[in-house]
């Protein structure tokens, strides 16, 4: 008793003299198996880029540190990046199909929102094979949360680096 009584004052010791100059830890803890819903709606249709990205980090970390078979990564789209889905749109986005079907072969699936396509011009025929059309974006994020995904929000946002903090 009094050895860990000992080791706890050691420890909160080695803590509390931790300060900003010491180095962050990293937490390569197994993850497992993951699933997933991600929801995509974003105002710039190329903001879709930095989407995929989240998934293929996602992707990437259960490689290393989890069960990436047993996972399942759900996209659920319903903004502007449904442009960018659109098989009619490939002259504008030429290589976002490979992309995709990358995605699509590591077990993502990719969900748009009928509505959502209606609104832009949309037939449910007009996306590529990889793309299965739903009826209502919130409906599919319910009925996969109701089985047990996880929620994540896909937000985009400007990117800065650290040389550009250092510049100012």
């Amino acid at each position: 008793m009094r050895r860990l009584f000992l080791m706890s004052l050691v420890v909160g010791a080695t803590a509390a003299w931790a300060g900003p100059g010491d180095p962050s830890t990293f937490d390569a803890s197994p993850l497992g198996a993951q699933r997933v819903v991600y929801q995509f709606n974003f105002e710039n249709p190329t903001d879709l880029e930095q989407g995929l990205g989240y998934l293929a980090n996602h992707l990437k970390a259960l490689k290393q540190f989890g069960d990436v078979g047993a996972s399942r990564l759900v996209v659920v789209a319903h903004g502007n990046e449904l442009h960018m889905l659109s098989r009619l749109n490939r002259a504008t986005y030429p290589d976002i199909y490979d992309e995709l079907k990358a995605l699509a072969d590591q077990g993502v699936l990719f969900r748009v929102c009928r509505n959502a396509a209606k609104f832009r011009g949309y037939e449910p025929g007009d996306f590529y094979d990889v793309i299965t059309v739903v009826p209502a974006a919130m409906t599919e994020l319910a009925k996969w949360q109701a089985q047990g995904y996880a929620y994540i929000s896909g937000d985009v946002i400007r990117r800065t680096r650290r040389s550009e903090i250092l510049e100012k």
